[in-house]
């Protein structure tokens, strides 16, 4: 079992910054890659970001050149840098891992993105 506790979220203006985190416990080990995913009110969960336990990442067009997915796999800790946010990048934002014991999911954390 992998649990997952996302932080970081909360209200930005646009043109603003922020830094999601998500502290990975339990069966870390097994884990190979871990993402972020996002679901707006009203619209299925995306994905947004993923990256191998050896550093490979993979974004949505969406988001290409203003998030940075980074992991600290000594610390068991996935992060989401997003700067130039928008409007439209308002969500509840999903920590993801897939590991050999199971896929996991956060609870998720609340990004608003507003004037």
């Amino acid at each position: 079992q992998v649990q997952l506790v996302e932080s970081g979220g909360g209200l930005v203006q646009p043109g603003g910054s922020l830094r999601l985190s998500c502290a990975a416990s339990g069966s870390v080990y097994s884990i190979n890659v871990m993402g972020w995913y996002r679901q707006a009110s009203g619209k299925q969960r995306d994905l947004v970001a993923r990256i191998t336990r050896y550093g490979s990442t993979d974004y949505v067009d969406s988001v290409k050149g203003r998030f940075t997915i980074s992991r600290d796999n000594a610390k068991n800790t996935l992060f989401l840098q997003m700067n130039s946010l928008k409007p439209e990048d308002t969500a509840v934002y999903y920590c993801n891992a897939d590991a050999y014991s199971g896929n996991y999911w956060g609870k998720g954390t609340l990004v608003t993105v507003s004037s």
